[in-house]
């Protein structure tokens, strides 16, 4: 998938080792985050996640990115393309900078992400949200993604009409 259309607002490009300490930056302002989904954040854990694959899926699957307002990391997004099915995008994280949040920006990046996948030929979004974490289940529910499944996490999706 192009990651220019992912965004019309911010600049995305894939996220490199030598990000590693921009998007710790980022996360670790979200301490609501973490308070849901322990441990809290560490350089060695990003660089795991960047890396981390579900099974059956290859590097050439997942786009671990940035969306970026000049030299500014705003979000970042981990998305795994045909997982668990190849008609479903898999959003395997999705954090803003807490200077970004509460203002519509984190609606439009998955609205703008919404559009993009759905012009690629993907069917549905998923994801996974912590229990108990407000927040996210707000912000998930707010952008039109509904519960299918309680496991370790809550399963939302949002099928793309």
């Amino acid at each position: 998938m192009d990651l220019e259309a992912l965004s019309k607002r911010f600049f995305v490009r894939a996220l490199e080792t030598e990000d590693v300490d921009i998007i710790y930056d980022l996360c670790s302002k979200n301490k609501l985050f973490y308070e849901f989904h322990q441990p809290f954040v560490t350089r060695e854990s990003i660089l795991d996640d960047r890396n981390a694959l579900p099974p059956g899926k290859s590097k050439e699957d997942k786009a671990y990115i940035g969306l970026f307002d000049g030299d500014m990391l705003v979000a970042v997004m981990d998305l795994i393309y045909g997982y668990p099915t190849e008609e479903i995008v898999w959003i395997g994280f999705f954090m803003m900078d807490t200077a970004y949040q509460n203002q519509g920006i984190g609606t439009q990046i998955i609205q703008e992400a919404v559009e993009a996948m759905k012009n690629a030929g993907y069917r549905e979004i998923r994801l996974g949200v912590d229990y108990g974490n407000p927040q996210s289940f707000a912000f998930w529910s707010k952008n039109k993604f509904t519960v299918i499944q309680e496991k370790e996490y809550i399963v939302m999706q949002r099928v793309l009409s």
